[in-house]
């Protein structure tokens, strides 16, 4: 589930380890489904143990650790995994562990993973940009443009929801905030990226923007499952904000007609008919 706020609030959350040097890391057992970490265990200790964090940076739906030789470790979250500076919610899914070192700093960092669907990557400064750079990944979702977002989408049929979700066009927003943002924005999710009108444009990256910080403000959304916790532990505060997700059958909190709820690119979508309007929507995508 970990979309760009709840990313970018385990990055902000795991700062205080900049400045630490990694004395161990660990793969930690798990009965669980393993994860993948890349290169090997002994490969990945022999290039990061003794080795000091310099930075904290986020790649779209991803964490990245900046190391004194330019390589970056690369957690990748998926569907439940969590960075955590304290003790995880249950230590059965703890799935990596790095022993830190440095005065004032922690003494840990864990990653964890309920479902064991993301994993770990140690890259080089060339591995990491032929990966992770602008030819994989779109513009960040919290600074795209409205010319940005018309010149990689504007050309596409596809519907305007499921183009939001594709990370080579827009990184970091997923499911939950694609709704929220096009609610915002007053789009409807079905309506053909083709025939999305300058003005929507402007309007789809204002949305963005504020709908992302403000989530990030709160840091992050915790659902019903109640798997996502910032890096001490704690549930996020943007689920009581949101408009329309997983709403479907509610009053819309701007005009109060009836949420509702279709399925796109095999994923539920919520949006008001009311607050935005079918004209140039195709019905599939």
């Amino acid at each position: 589930m970990p979309e760009l706020p709840e990313v970018e609030t385990m990055r902000r959350g795991v700062a205080p380890a900049v400045g630490a040097v990694i004395e161990r890391f660990e793969r930690v057992r798990c009965p669980r489904k393993p994860i993948a970490i890349t290169p090997g265990v002994a490969a990945f200790r022999r290039r990061v143990e003794g080795r000091k964090i310099v930075d904290t940076q986020r790649a779209g739906k991803r964490v990245v650790l900046r190391l004194d030789t330019d390589d970056a470790i690369v957690f990748e979250p998926r569907m439940t995994g969590l960075l955590l500076l304290d003790d995880p919610p249950d230590s059965l899914y703890n799935r990596v562990r790095l022993q830190l070192g440095g005065r004032g700093r922690p003494r840990q960092l864990v990653y964890w993973d309920r479902r064991g669907l993301g994993n770990v990557r140690l890259a080089s400064p060339e591995e990491f940009a032929d990966r992770y750079g602008p030819v994989s990944l779109g513009p960040d979702a919290l600074t795209i443009t409205a010319q940005q977002y018309r010149e990689r989408l504007g050309g596409s049929r596809r519907a305007i929801k499921v183009a939001l979700l594709d990370q080579r066009a827009v990184a970091g927003i997923g499911n939950l905030y694609a709704a929220e943002i096009l609610f915002v924005a007053g789009i409807h999710p079905q309506r053909e990226c083709c025939r999305v009108t300058p003005r929507q444009w402007t309007a789809l990256a204002r949305a963005t923007a504020d709908v992302l910080a403000e989530a990030i403000r709160y840091e992050g959304s915790t659902l019903s499952d109640g798997t996502y916790r910032n890096a001490l532990n704690k549930q996020g505060g943007y689920q009581n904000e949101h408009r329309v997700y997983d709403k479907a059958g509610q009053p819309c909190p701007r005009c109060g007609r009836s949420i509702e709820r279709i399925v796109q690119a095999q994923r539920s979508t919520f949006f008001c008919r009311g607050c935005q309007k079918r004209t140039g929507c195709i019905d599939s995508d």
